[in-house]
């Protein structure tokens, strides 16, 4: 048995994770906390955060720049978890984009 802290990190466990907080709502979870606030909270995370990503970048500080990456992430899960779009349904759509991205370095190339 391992306990869950010691599982490995997996994008699928985080967001299973936070779909567990929506629905559980353990009292003193920043997660709890965003979804009781609601969507504009959530979205007004990810607008800072994002912000921070760009702040990081420009400054070249690669260290900040994955902290702040991370914590866009986290936020953004959230709001993935709010309206019900599932990993499932970004990789699907990465995918979709991958395929596009590959016929059209292909015609670039025969032209």
């Amino acid at each position: 048995y391992q306990s869950a802290e010691l599982q490995e990190f997996s994008i699928d466990g985080l967001y299973d994770m936070l779909a567990g907080r929506k629905e559980e709502r353990p009292e003193g979870s920043y997660t709890t906390y965003l979804f009781e606030k609601g969507i504009d909270k959530i979205l007004k995370k990810v607008g800072e955060e994002a912000t921070e990503v760009i702040i990081a970048g420009k400054a070249d500080d690669k260290a900040e720049t994955v902290y702040e990456i991370a914590d866009l992430a986290y936020h953004i899960m959230v709001l993935m978890v709010q309206m019900g779009i599932s990993t499932e349904d970004i990789r699907k759509e990465l995918a979709s984009r991958h395929i596009i991205d590959h016929k059209v370095k292909q015609e670039k190339m025969t032209k």
